[in-house]
C-alpha cells in the first residue's frame, strides 16, 4: 500500500465519532480527532496511545476555515498526509418551524454542512497527490424528515448531495465518497433529545427498539465497523452512496 494511513476524524470527543477513531487507529491508521472539546479529544488520543495506537487530539471549530486548514497541516505535519476524512461533527438546535430561531439554522447547517465542505476542501489536496482516498459523511435518518428538525435534516440532507457530487468529481483521482445515515444510536445526543422531552433514555431507547426490525437501538460501533469497511482497500468500487444503518429498511 502506498498512500499514508491518516485518518481525520470529526465530532471525535465522544458517541460515533469516538468509536469510529478507536476502530480506525484498530484498523492500523494514525488518527487525529477534532472537537470543540478539546480535552475529549485529548483523553480520546490518549486511551488510543496507550492502546498502543498513535493518535493526537485537536481542538478545531470544523466551520472555521483558517482553523480546519491550520490543523489538516499540523495533521500532515504530525502524523502525514491525511488519505481519510470521516465528517461526523454535528450539533442539534430542534425546534418546530414557527420556534426556529436563525441562529438555530445557521448554527446546525453551519457545522454539518459548511464543516463537511471546509474539510473536506482542506484534506481532498492530499488524497488527490496521493491517488487514494476516503471520504465518509455522516447524514442521518432525519435526512428523510423529522418533525422539529427542519435544520437538522436539511443539512442531513444536503450532506447526501455533497457525497454524491465528491463522488464524481474525486473518483478519477483513486477517492471514494459515500455517506452514513444512521437511525436511532445510543449516544450522549439522544440521550439530551430524551432529557428535552421528558422520558427516560432508558424509556426512550425501550420505545425506539420497538419500532426497529432488529430489536434494538444502534450503539456507536455499529457505525464505525461501517465506516471501516468503507474506508477498505475491498470497497474501491463502491462511491457516492448512502448507507442507511438503522437496524432495518427505511422509506
Amino acid at each position: 500500500m502506498t498512500h499514508s494511513k491518516v485518518a481525520i476524524v470529526t465530532g471525535a470527543a465522544r458517541g460515533i465519532g469516538a468509536a469510529v477513531a478507536r476502530g480506525l487507529a484498530g484498523d492500523g491508521f494514525a488518527v487525529a480527532l477534532f472537537d470543540l472539546d478539546e480535552a475529549g479529544v485529548k483523553e480520546g488520543a490518549a486511551a488510543i496511545t496507550a492502546d498502543s495506537g498513535k493518535a493526537i487530539g485537536l481542538s478545531v471549530d470544523v466551520s472555521d476555515t483558517d482553523r480546519v486548514e491550520t490543523a489538516v497541516a499540523q495533521v500532515a505535519e504530525e502524523l502525514g498526509a491525511p488519505t481519510v476524512l470521516v465528517n461526523n461533527a454535528g450539533i442539534t438546535r430542534d425546534n418546530l418551524l414557527f420556534k426556529m430561531t436563525d441562529g438555530d439554522w445557521d448554527s446546525v447547517i453551519g457545522v454539518h454542512l459548511r464543516g463537511s465542505f471546509v474539510m473536506s476542501r482542506a484534506v481532498q489536496k492530499h488524497m488527490t497527490e496521493q491517488k487514494w482516498g476516503r471520504i465518509v459523511n455522516l447524514s442521518s435518518t432525519s435526512a428523510l424528515g423529522n418533525r422539529g428538525q427542519a435544520n437538522y435534516s436539511a443539512a442531513k440532507a444536503g450532506l447526501q448531495g455533497f457525497t454524491k457530487t465528491l463522488a464524481i468529481e474525486l473518483g478519477k483521482f483513486g477517492v471514494t465518497v459515500n455517506a452514513i445515515a444512521p437511525g436511532f444510536i445510543a449516544t450522549e445526543m439522544t440521550a439530551a433529545t430524551a432529557e428535552r422531552i421528558g422520558v427516560s433514555f432508558e424509556d426512550f431507547k425501550a420505545g425506539a427498539a420497538a419500532a426497529i426490525p432488529v430489536g434494538r437501538v444502534g450503539q456507536p460501533e455499529d457505525i464505525a465497523h461501517l465506516v471501516s469497511f468503507f474506508v477498505s482497500e475491498g470497497a474501491s468500487f463502491i462511491s457516492g452512496q448512502v448507507v442507511y444503518a438503522a437496524g432495518g429498511p427505511t422509506d
